[in-house]
């Protein structure tokens, strides 16, 4: 593990670090925030997972999420999007290949060499943050946006236990009915539509939802909506009556300007249930 930056930001530090993963065979960069607490003993954690076209880079710069995990006293992990480098797979569409991984394991050629970016950010990179770091792993959250607010929400669902708490931003909500996922999904898993399941947040709510609280985001001038099919997760979840707040946000977009608007709202929201566990 290689700190390749540091910077003091909001009484903590931000690091940039890259390391040598096994899960996607090659070399990995994250960032993560540590708050001022983080010098006197573990302290809670929430994953942050972006979206198409993103490294880690994004969200830590763009988010402003530091200013309120520091008044929180909580940790911020921004991985990477894909396994990345020149012998990785590549694809000339900004929405397939590099920087866009959809986080799941591929099991196709030319993708499943690298992209494992399901074992990485559920496996891998917990183990590593959770060894060379003051966190403490038994309380974690998770929110992302737009492909990460599909991961976030995939395994906050598929992974029982581990999180306190899932938000989202935009997310990908209905994957296997729309070109924002039946694409990558056939790419990466194969056409056995039965394998792109459990990579849907519409269905993994309608089987057995999440056994916390959730929070969505959703402009409703997002020039992305028709492919993000918010009210097929919203159906979902009030069908389940799932513990849940689903918020159509009058008047935003898909930016970033989104997503530092409404960063306060979740991580006091993440920052309850992970201090109340």
């Amino acid at each position: 593990m290689n700190i390749q930056s540091s910077n003091a930001c909001h009484g903590g530090i931000q690091h940039v670090v890259t390391h040598a993963s096994t899960a996607t065979g090659g070399d990995m960069t994250f960032a993560i925030f540590l708050p001022a607490e983080a010098k006197d003993g573990p302290v809670p954690v929430l994953w942050f997972l972006s979206g198409l076209t993103c490294t880690h880079e994004n969200a830590m710069v763009k988010a402003g999420a530091q200013a309120w995990a520091a008044e929180q006293g909580i940790a911020l992990v921004f991985p990477d999007t894909s396994p990345r480098g020149e012998d990785v797979a590549d694809d000339e569409a900004y929405d397939l290949g590099q920087g866009a991984g959809f986080y799941v394991n591929a099991t196709q050629d030319p993708w499943a060499p690298h992209f494992q970016m399901w074992q990485y950010v559920s496996e891998e990179l917990p183990a590593l943050i959770g060894k060379e770091f003051a966190l403490d792993m038994d309380r974690q959250a998770i929110t992302g946006h737009s492909m990460g607010g599909h991961g976030a929400l995939t395994l906050a669902m598929s992974l029982p236990g581990r999180f306190k708490s899932v938000s989202a931003f935009a997310p990908i909500a209905h994957p296997t009915a729309s070109d924002w996922g039946r694409k990558q999904l056939t790419a990466y898993l194969g056409s056995d539509e039965s394998t792109w399941a459990a990579h849907d947040s519409t269905l993994l709510m309608r089987a057995h939802g999440f056994d916390g609280p959730i929070l969505i985001d959703q402009g409703t001038d997002d020039q992305f909506l028709d492919l993000l099919m918010p009210e097929a997760l919203a159906d979902a979840i009030v069908k389940r009556r799932q513990n849940g707040i689903f918020r159509m946000q009058k008047g935003y977009d898909h930016s970033y300007f989104f997503i530092s608007t409404f960063m306060e709202d979740h991580v006091n929201f993440h920052a309850e249930a992970l201090w109340s566990a």
